[in-house]
């Protein structure tokens, strides 16, 4: 998955919670944005109600260090928010992650450290996180947590049972439980080594279908559910992780497009004797399995199997007892499915499940044996996911872009008369988490002209409380910037082919219509992503725009949250369709007086990155200057299930390939560009950005670059961040001042 813009997901957009020193300057600086604390103010992440709705639990940075997370709690009953468990107590100096643990905080997007993660029992008694390592279980009313696994080996993927008697985790690439009270641990799989891995999700599950896991609990505790992958059919890669005083030959099994996968076994094991019954996934192996979840019935378990070439997805169920495999429900496209959470069973063996069969992502109610019963929402607007069913009301709540695809809100639906209410009021973005019971939740939003409010809602709407009102006051660290700040305009425009984009567009800082300014098109332009919305925090565009800069976003077709067919168009037409449309973008800018058509720069990482090569190559009249950020360089360099979703193979779509390389078109630039690119990237790998660096050079083609030794996809660290913003915005100032 290339990184995309999302509340869940770590984004080059700069649109995470940034941070400034509280100064008294008027005007934003790169330094400023990148200290602590927080321009934003009070950020948290992790929002959890307690099982019991007694309280709200919450991670939150240090002020001296906003990236150095600590564990809070909000009591509801007395209105106050208090330290939990501060990490610097627990664990202090280094934290020396596994490189499983950090490819895996990559794939989950999970920055920082100290507390990154945590988990309620079901019957909210206890609190479970994993730090530096080590597993720390604490008992609520306790007076401190202690810790359950301590060993110089690493555990991850640290859960509790679901009646919070045992924990399980994996160690050493196999499965292990141990009981809460008595300390037992036991080991229940053994060959896990080399190859092979029990219990974990493999590459392209966690990176492009969120799958994060290889284990699944049944509700009474009496069977695990678990994966066994054999990486060995996968290519082997040896690729140099480049740092400033070292280099690593560092050997990945990378699955490229066409290429093969790992082999996958699903097995379920009882817990009463240790043993194992195998899942029949079936005599095609090279189908994927996305989603695995245990029914209502503690014997009867689901998974989903999705087709190599991803136009079929079968949702299926195995008995226990009988080793019975049945096919409820089957999914078919003539391009490819989109994989959704949102499957949800219910105590009378019905179930929810979210389709997009109608163009558009909405709810559908099924039997228990498959049997369609009915469409629960319906219309020219998509469904985000599912946050609660309540059953004895028949009430789903859910959030979705019903009123406008620029935001999302929370919503009610009858399953029985198919009534909508929205519940969610004001504008802007909503991200929603419900308590056990459905009587409350917690709200977490953000707006253009509101940084990150968190608030405790019950389930009709109503604010119980403030868990973090976070206004700018006289002593927020954005008072001394408000004044200054640029609120951009939101708006659409209709081409001639009657498709119609939403932009966002920042004027620069005392705007004059008279005289004309740079413009910086600030893009990605990929599948499950949206950049033009409602939300609060983007510091870099708002920076750029106090520069003098014109910075102008458009969601281009392809994107998400406009429907099946807008993201159609991708289909073997990968670099192509968003560029005519992202023209189509300075064409409407050029309608603008104020607008120097002279100098339109283009900029975007991942998947931005690459259609800023392509922009740059091929749309050189239209874009003068680019600076390309982690780019896919040619598709067949990427990884199996993102890339042939929408490609198929580089043997059977040969020309689509090509096509959508920019290898072929590099000759054509124009403009000036710069290439920036993490060396120890394993997700778009180095080897794109050099491959381009000797063509280029070959055709005696001038350009720059910036490599950044030690860096992954995400180029995390406040210094790299710093720098790269500075990189971006000389550049421009280079060639259009």
């Amino acid at each position: 998955m290339l990184i995309r813009n999302s509340l869940s997901v770590f984004f080059f957009a700069f649109c995470i919670i940034l941070s400034c020193n509280h100064l008294n300057a008027k005007n934003l600086t790169i330094e400023s944005i990148y200290s602590s604390p927080s321009l934003s103010g009070s950020s948290v992440r992790g929002l959890k109600i307690s099982p019991d709705g007694s309280r709200v639990t919450y991670l939150k940075g240090k002020d001296s260090d906003y990236e150095r997370l600590d564990l809070w709690e909000f009591d509801i009953k007395e209105g106050v928010s208090r330290l939990l468990f501060d990490s610097d107590d627990l664990h202090s100096g280094k934290e020396d992650l596994s490189d499983e643990e950090k490819a895996r905080r990559e794939r989950m997007r999970l920055s920082g450290s100290g507390i990154v993660s945590y988990e309620w029992s079901k019957d909210g008694k206890a609190l479970l996180f994993p730090l530096a390592g080590d597993v720390y279980y604490y008992k609520i009313g306790d007076k401190k947590a202690r810790k359950l696994v301590n060993t110089p080996l690493f555990e991850t993927d640290i859960r509790f049972s679901p009646k919070a008697n045992s924990i399980s985790f994996i160690r050493e690439q196999n499965l292990f439980i141990k009981n809460i009270k008595t300390g037992k641990e036991v080991q229940l799989t053994h060959d896990g080594k080399g190859t092979i891995k029990n219990g974990m999700a493999e590459f392209v599950a966690q990176e492009e279908m969120g799958r994060m896991t290889g284990y699944w609990w049944s509700h009474d505790e009496s069977k695990i559910a678990f994966t066994r992958i054999d990486e060995s059919p996968v290519e082997m890669v040896t690729r140099a992780e480049i740092y400033a005083d070292d280099i690593k030959l560092v050997k990945q099994r990378y699955p490229f497009a066409g290429k093969a996968n790992v082999k996958i076994e699903l097995g379920v094991i009882s817990l009463n004797n240790l043993r194992v019954k195998w899942v029949d996934l079936g005599e095609v192996k090279d189908n994927y399995l996305p989603r695995v979840k245990w029914t209502k019935d503690n014997s009867l378990l689901s998974y989903q199997s999705q087709s190599r070439d991803q136009k079929s997805l079968e949702l299926k169920t195995f008995n226990w007892k009988s080793q019975k495999i049945s096919t409820l429900v089957t999914k078919k496209s003539d391009t490819w499915i989109n994989l959704n959470k949102d499957l949800r069973y219910l105590e009378n063996g019905n179930f929810v499940w979210a389709s997009e069969k109608d163009g558009f992502n909405h709810l559908y109610l099924y039997r228990n044996n498959g049997q369609l019963i009915s469409q629960i929402t319906s219309g020219d607007w998509v469904v985000g996911s599912i946050k609660y069913i309540d059953e004895k009301l028949g009430v789903i709540y859910f959030t979705g872009r019903k009123n406008t695809p620029l935001e999302s809100h929370l919503y009610s639906v009858s399953i029985k008369t198919k009534k909508i209410d929205k519940i969610s009021h004001r504008d802007g973005m909503h991200s929603i988490r419900f308590s056990k019971d459905g009587q409350s939740y917690v709200d977490y939003f953000s707006s253009v002209t509101t940084p990150p409010q968190v608030s405790l809602h019950d389930s009709k709407g109503r604010r119980i409380a403030w868990l973090s009102e976070n206004r700018i006051d006289q002593d927020h660290p954005l008072a001394d910037y408000k004044k200054d700040l640029i609120e951009p305009e939101f708006g659409s425009f209709v081409t001639s082919d009657k498709n119609r984009f939403y932009y966002r567009l920042y004027k620069p800082a005392n705007f004059n219509p008279a005289k004309k300014y740079p413009t910086m098109v600030y893009l990605y332009g990929g599948p499950h992503a949206q950049m033009v919305t409602n939300r609060w925090g983007n510091y870099f565009l708002q920076y750029m725009a106090q520069q003098g800069y014109v910075v102008f976003t458009m969601d281009n077709r392809g994107s998400n949250y406009r429907g099946k067919k807008f993201e159609d168009t991708l289909y073997r037409a990968m670099g192509s369709i968003e560029i005519d449309d992202q023209i189509s973008g300075v064409k409407f800018l050029h309608s603008f007086s104020w607008v120097d058509k002279d100098k339109i720069g283009v900029h975007g990482h991942s998947y931005g990155g690459y259609l800023t090569l392509m922009a740059m190559f091929n749309a050189g009249d239209y874009f003068k200057a680019g600076v390309a950020g982690a780019p896919v360089t040619d598709w067949s360099l990427y990884d199996t299930h993102y890339t042939e979703r929408y490609m198929g193979t580089p043997e059977l779509n040969k020309k689509a390939y090509e096509d959508s390389s920019v290898f072929p078109y590099a000759t054509k630039l124009k403009g000036d560009l710069l290439i920036y690119h993490g060396m120890a990237d394993d997700n778009v790998l180095f080897k794109n950005s050099t491959k381009l660096y000797k063509i280029l050079q070959d055709n005696n083609i001038p350009f720059s670059s910036m490599d950044y030794p030690g860096k992954k996809h995400s180029l995390r660290g406040k210094k790299t961040q710093m720098h790269r913003a500075n990189l971006v915005k000389n550049f421009f100032d280079l060639h259009f001042h």
